[in-house]
């Protein structure tokens, strides 16, 4: 049976990819983006030429911009099989000299966003009692670092909202995986593309000289990494194209994809697991 996929955030990176992998692979894919009459028209255009994809404006933080390009979607084809939330934003500086303002952007994107669209999506999928939604979060899935408190924080809400929906909607046969990409050369990281940023410059430099050090350590660090461990962005797309092909019932909750953890990643993801599990048995025995 052919599946419908909705992907959103395919302007860049690896929206674009996986809208490209999963098109070639014979997959209905609805590509969701900004734009697409104005700043992204170029891409808009690029992508809906190609077999099997159809562009779709979708701004995940509007109300109504995502219940319109839900409703337009099921409208045309009868079901969205499997929601990619995939749109975000980075950012990075001192979390205090982040302003309220700056931080709630962060999440208007990276959390609130995916609240929309799982809210658009999940009535069809329960009625369906069939569906798969898989999130983009961060290869920090469970830990925090300096200069990257806001982003984080906003990546660690969509593990929370995957994990406890796990449970909430097994009855309906729908499954939640979050996808930890680590760092990869896309355009949220090379610069191109303009994140959401720490905006208290003079709160910022109260923390110099020392914070510049550590923060150019760090981004010297990861930077050396990706290059050492040649990040190609298209694992992540072939790695949804392998979640979107697996039987119904057998997907895992956690799917990192981060070659620099080296196992590291997933060893934090089996113990987080059964910790856990243990805490359960606590409060159920």
């Amino acid at each position: 049976m052919n599946k419908t996929v909705f992907i959103t955030g395919t302007s860049t990176g690896f929206g674009k990819l996986t809208t490209i992998t999963l098109a070639d692979a014979g997959y209905t894919v609805i590509a969701g983006m900004r734009g697409t009459t104005g700043k992204n028209e170029v891409v808009a255009k690029e992508l809906a030429s190609l077999p099997n994809v159809e562009v779709v404006e979708i701004d995940v933080t509007d109300d109504d911009s995502v219940a319109n390009a839900f409703n337009k979607t099921l409208a045309k084809h009868g079901k969205i099989d499997v929601l990619v939330n995939n749109a975000g934003v980075s950012g990075f500086g001192l979390f205090e000299a982040y302003s309220i303002d700056q931080i709630k952007k962060m999440f208007e994107v990276n959390f609130y966003g995916v609240v929309r669209t799982y809210q658009a999506v999940l009535p069809s999928m329960r009625k369906a009692k069939s569906g798969l939604i898989i999130n983009l979060t961060s290869g920090a899935s469970g830990h925090t670092l300096p200069f990257m408190v806001p982003y984080l924080a906003s990546k660690f809400g969509v593990e929370s909202i995957a994990e406890g929906l796990q449970a909430e909607l097994a009855q309906f046969n729908i499954e939640n995986v979050t996808i930890q990409p680590g760092v990869y050369p896309t355009e949220m990281n090379n610069g191109s593309k303009t994140g959401v940023s720490a905006d208290k410059q003079n709160i910022a430099e109260a923390y110099e000289p020392v914070a510049s050090e550590m923060f150019n350590a760090i981004g010297t660090s990861l930077f050396g990494k990706m290059a050492e461990f040649d990040m190609n962005p298209q694992t992540i797309a072939d790695g949804i194209l392998e979640l979107v092909s697996m039987q119904n019932g057998t997907r895992p909750l956690r799917y990192p994809l981060d070659a620099i953890a080296q196992g590291t990643d997933v060893e934090f993801i089996n113990a987080r697991a059964e910790i856990k599990e243990k805490w359960l048995a606590k409060y159920s025995g």
